[in-house]
């Protein structure tokens, strides 16, 4: 498998390299030099195929041989070991349950992949492996769950302070051994930026190996196009075009599904929702793309003002004349924007309609799915519930007005003792800690 920049697509990487880097040198992103299409038997036929062997179709087609088949299904079979299953909420409406991991989160999936990827890459180094990973809510407490207790690696979450909900922090803060909890005073922009300038230092690239294991890198957003698939198959086969409506933060979900497409899923159209936060809707609009600073939200995993995978996007409709790339977005992709007040009347009246508990970032998509078909009446949609309600129990409990079971998993760290080093939101103190603590 060969890889590119996206701000040199001359300057060609394999994939053992971009994994363990992952960013290029030159602060771009790394996409898949051919994005295969899968035969059309395979798409015909998903249904006969389990998630696991799904994932490994998809994987055996990627990587073209830079990890032996014996070898990947061995890690596909550690990695992908929980279900996604649709539920259906009406004829028009779907939801895909993607919170049925350790850390009751979509990021799962990318991260318990990128960790057999990377230990399997890791394996005959004798140096200490360094993650970084910058997060808005759900990606630190998978990457931490994932990464637990891998030999030669240490993973450094940078989170921004009160900015992310008690449990989603627990979940960051409580593992110890090799997971070290930053709390940032500032946005989940500052954590990503300070992330991104590491990877640029080139005295900390001298002392430290580090990697990262936010989208940005490959590995995270691989097994993202398994779900795709996966919820694909299950749903029924009556003929009309499919959408995906894809509550959006950083972009790395909407952009798997765009990938999932490229390779054969007939996908009819995708639908970027988002809250506050709104950049990428509004370059849909437009044509013009404006990054500012993160606004706080109900659905704080969303809260990114500049979002990373928003290049990988470009990437995917590049067009050789000026304003071709939008319009070729366009034609693939919606967007939608939803302030808290909707957020909540949305939790409110699906459980109202439908007996089903949402979690506010699926409310959003479910907002956004619903203004689509208004337009849209012959598609059969689906919405991408990211995280487990309980992981925002006292918003969703406070618009309910009833309480919300919580799985045991996340209830027994509630009494957990918060771990975690005070940081100011200014790369120089980041990078001597660095290097006072890990070189």
């Amino acid at each position: 498998m060969k890889l590119y920049s996206t701000k040199q697509k001359d300057a060609l990487t394999g994939l053992k390299e971009a994994v363990m880097k992952g960013l290029p040198d030159d602060n771009g992103l790394y996409m898949p030099l051919e994005i295969p299409r899968l035969p059309a038997s395979f798409i015909r036929n998903l249904g006969g195929y389990s998630f696991r062997e799904i994932a490994f179709h998809i994987c055996r087609a990627l990587f073209k041989g830079a990890v032996p088949e014996d070898d990947l299904e061995e890690l596909i079979g550690r990695a992908v070991n929980f279900p996604a299953p649709v539920v259906q909420l009406d004829d028009d409406k779907y939801v895909l349950e993607l919170f049925h991991g350790p850390s009751l989160a979509f990021k799962d999936f990318g991260a318990r992949f990128m960790a057999q990827l990377m230990s399997y890459f890791n394996r005959e180094e004798s140096r200490e492996l360094v993650i970084l990973v910058a997060t808005s809510g759900d990606t630190g407490g998978a990457v931490a769950a994932g990464f637990l207790q891998t030999p030669g690696v240490k993973v450094v979450i940078l989170y921004p302070s009160g900015k992310v909900s008690m449990l989603q922090e627990k979940q960051l803060t409580t593992l110890g051994h090799n997971i070290l909890a930053l709390e940032v005073d500032g946005t989940f922009d500052d954590c990503q930026e300070m992330v991104k300038k590491a990877f640029l230092d080139k005295e900390l690239a001298g002392s430290i190996r580090l990697t990262s294991a936010n989208s940005i890198n490959i590995s995270r957003l691989i097994p993202q196009t398994f779900y795709y698939f996966e919820a694909y198959k299950q749903l029924p086969d009556d003929g009309r075009p499919v959408v995906f409506s894809v509550p959006s933060g950083n972009f790395g979900n909407l952009t798997a599904g765009l990938m999932a497409q490229r390779m054969g899923l007939p996908v009819h159209h995708f639908i970027a929702a988002t809250n506050a936060n709104d950049v990428v809707p509004g370059y849909l609009e437009s044509g013009l793309f404006n990054p500012r600073p993160s606004v706080r939200t109900l659905s704080n995993a969303m809260d990114v003002g500049n979002p990373s995978n928003f290049a990988r996007m470009l990437d995917l409709y590049e067009g050789k004349e000026e304003g071709s790339t939008w319009n070729n977005m366009r034609k693939f992709i919606s967007g939608y924007a939803f302030d808290d007040e909707q957020t909540r009347a949305a939790v409110a009246e699906i459980s109202r309609r439908y007996n089903y508990t949402i979690d506010p970032h699926g409310a959003v998509g479910f907002l956004a799915l619903e203004q689509y078909q208004k337009a849209h009446s012959n598609t059969k949609g689906v919405v991408l519930e990211t995280a487990h309600p309980a992981k925002f129990l006292d918003e969703v409990e406070g618009i309910l007005g009833r309480e919300v079971a919580v799985p045991g998993r996340l209830a027994a760290l509630a009494g957990r003792e918060k771990e975690a080093v005070w940081m100011p939101a200014d790369f120089g103190g980041f990078k001597e800690w660095l290097l006072g603590n890990l070189a």
